[in-house]
């Protein structure tokens, strides 16, 4: 069995042959995936697919490149935005808040607007005792310093959250699963090394414990070699889960387990299951 932690189904991309798509993940052993939105639109309809699909769960927040449509123009926060996502979070499959962080490579909303929506997000998710899911691009420093504030504030639960599509070192790894997160592999796990470029992903799954690495696909992003260049979708997690496998030169079953045992315990997903 497998679980995609991260697959936005609500694209575009998906919207004539969804359930084509759910099925050949079912075909290559996916059960379940979580879908996280990105605005509140698209939270909604996250929402509404793991209402109309049994295997598909939703988690709900504004992505980073989305902050600026959760404030005003004075670029403070906007409550009613927020307030929405704070309701989508009663729903009996919203399993996280998220995808939430910073990214600093398009800054397509401003740094400090970003920061703000971040952090609120985070103070949601401890009062709703939900799981976040981060996205950080070129804002490692920062992610890192707003969750320790969060922490040493006194956030802390069994379910504290995970690093979608990992990106930082052996090293940051290490530092996030001391707090109690996960992290998340998708499909640059498989992609060639590089002359001038090591596969940072390829160090860290095969350095630290497997019960703390999660399967995604980020769907429909990050396609796994040898297919790059399609459009990416679930039925891909083996490709992904072999690879991590092979380096850590384990079965592939052993990989499926035990992801799929620690992203059911992060965001609960045996209770929330219809």
């Amino acid at each position: 069995m497998f679980i995609d932690s991260h697959a936005h189904l609500f694209f575009e991309d998906f919207q004539k042959d969804l359930g084509d798509v759910l099925q050949r993940a079912r075909d290559a052993g996916v059960e379940r995936i979580v879908c996280p939105g990105t605005d509140l639109e698209t939270s909604k309809k996250s929402v509404e697919l793991a209402e109309q699909f049994d295997m598909v769960y939703a988690a709900v927040g504004f992505h980073p490149h989305d902050a600026k449509k959760a404030a005003r123009g004075d670029g403070t926060i906007n409550p009613s935005m927020l307030d929405e996502i704070d309701r989508l979070c009663t729903h009996p499959k919203v399993v996280a808040i998220g995808e939430i962080g910073l990214d600093y490579h398009y800054n397509y909303s401003p740094p400090d607007v970003q920061r703000l929506v971040f952090a609120r997000q985070i103070e949601l998710a401890r009062m709703r005792e939900l799981p976040i899911i981060i996205h950080t691009r070129e804002a490692e420093s920062d992610v890192l310093r707003i969750v320790q504030q969060r922490i040493d504030s006194g956030w802390k639960n069994s379910r504290m959250g995970v690093f979608h599509c990992f990106p930082g070192d052996v090293a940051m790894a290490e530092k996030v699963i001391g707090w109690g997160f996960f992290i998340s592999i998708p499909g640059p796990v498989t992609f060639p090394a590089k002359p001038t470029k090591p596969n940072l992903m390829v160090e860290v799954v095969t350095r630290i414990p497997a019960e703390h690495i999660l399967l995604e696909t980020d769907s429909p992003y990050l396609t796994p070699h040898p297919l790059r260049g399609k459009r990416n979708e679930p039925s891909y997690i083996p490709i992904i889960a072999g690879k991590i496998a092979e380096l850590r030169n384990c079965p592939v079953d052993e990989i499926g387990l035990k992801s799929s045992e620690s992203a059911g315990r992060l965001f609960n997903l045996d209770t929330n299951r219809r």
